[in-house]
C-alpha cells in the first residue's frame, strides 16, 4: 500500500514573513486602542479645549500687543502651527496612563502572553497615539481658518502636516510609556507628567522664535524634538513661513527619537506586569 501523498499547505496560511507579522500586529494593537475612541470619544473633545483658547485669546492679545516679533508672519500664523503641536504633545504625553490601567485591568498581562513582539505592542500604541492627533489637528485647522490665519491647503502640504503631527505624536505617546514603565503607578505618572509637558512646551519655538531666547534655552530648543515638530509644521501649514531648519532635519530627528524611543519602551514595557 502506497502512502498518501503529503498534502501542501495552502499559501493563504502561510505564516507571515517577518516584517507583514510585526506591521499586522502593530495595527492590530492600534486598531484596539482607536475602537476605544469611536466608543467614548469625549476625551478627544475635551482636550481640544484648550488649544482653542490658546489660538482665540491668546493669540489674538498677542497679535494685538506686537510683543514678540515673528518676521514676516502675523503672530497668529506664527502660533497655529506651535498649538497644534501642543494639542499632540497634551494628548500624547499623557496616553502611558492608560497604559497602567490596563495592567491593573489585567488587559497588559494579555498582550504579554501573545505571540506578538514587544516591539510591535509599542509601535502599535504609538502609532494609536498618532493618528489619535490628527482629530485635533482638524479642530486647530477650523478653528485657524475662521480666525483668518494664512493656512496652506494644498494636498501635499496636508499630506505633511498629517504625517508630522502623528510621528511627533507617536514620539511623546512613546516617551510617555517609556515613563509609565519606570513609575508604574498613576499618581507618580500624574506628577511626572505634568511637570513635563510644560518645560517640553515653553523649550520650543511654538509660542516665540528660538531667536528671542537666552543662549542657555536655544541649547534647549536645539535638542527638543517639539522644535523640530513645530518647525516642519510653520513651513508645511502657513503661506510664506520659512523653516528654521532643514524639513529634513525636522522629519529626521522626529523619526529617529520615536524609533530610540520604541527601542527603550518594548525593553521596559514587560517591566510594567511585574
Amino acid at each position: 500500500m502506497t502512502s498518501p501523498e503529503r498534502v501542501e499547505r495552502p499559501a493563504a496560511w502561510a505564516e507571515p514573513v517577518a516584517p507583514v507579522r510585526f506591521l499586522l500586529d502593530s495595527w492590530t494593537i492600534a486598531e484596539g486602542e482607536l475602537r476605544k475612541l469611536r466608543h467614548d470619544p469625549t476625551e478627544l473633545l475635551t482636550r481640544a479645549v484648550q488649544p482653542l483658547l490658546w489660538l482665540l485669546i491668546f493669540g489674538q492679545v498677542m497679535a494685538q500687543t506686537r510683543a514678540i516679533s515673528t518676521g514676516n508672519l502675523g503672530y497668529e500664523d506664527f502660533l497655529a502651527p506651535g498649538i497644534l503641536a501642543q494639542s499632540a504633545l497634551f494628548s500624547a504625553i499623557f496616553f502611558g496612563i492608560a497604559v497602567i490601567w490596563e495592567r491593573d485591568l489585567g488587559v497588559l498581562h494579555k498582550y504579554l502572553v501573545s505571540p506578538a513582539a514587544r516591539s510591535a505592542l509599542v509601535t502599535g500604541k504609538a502609532l494609536a497615539g498618532g493618528l489619535r492627533s490628527l482629530v485635533q489637528a482638524a479642530m486647530v485647522y477650523l478653528v485657524a481658518l475662521l480666525i483668518g490665519v494664512h493656512l496652506r491647503l494644498d494636498p501635499l502640504s496636508l499630506i505633511g502636516v498629517a504625517l508630522v503631527v502623528v510621528i511627533g505624536s507617536a514620539a511623546f505617546a512613546t516617551f510617555s510609556l517609556v515613563i509609565a514603565c519606570l513609575v508604574r503607578t498613576r499618581e507618580r505618572f500624574m506628577g511626572i507628567g505634568q511637570v513635563l509637558t510644560m518645560p517640553l512646551f515653553f523649550a520650543s519655538s511654538a509660542i516665540y522664535p528660538i531667536a528671542m531666547m537666552p543662549d542657555w534655552l536655544k541649547v534647549v530648543a536645539q535638542v527638543n524634538p517639539l522644535t523640530y515638530q513645530v518647525d516642519a509644521l510653520r513651513g508645511l501649514m502657513i503661506q510664506g513661513a520659512v523653516e528654521s531648519f532643514p524639513l529634513a532635519l525636522d522629519f529626521g530627528v522626529l523619526i529617529g527619537s520615536t524609533i530610540v524611543l520604541i527601542m527603550i519602551a518594548a525593553r521596559l514595557y514587560p517591566r510594567l506586569a511585574q
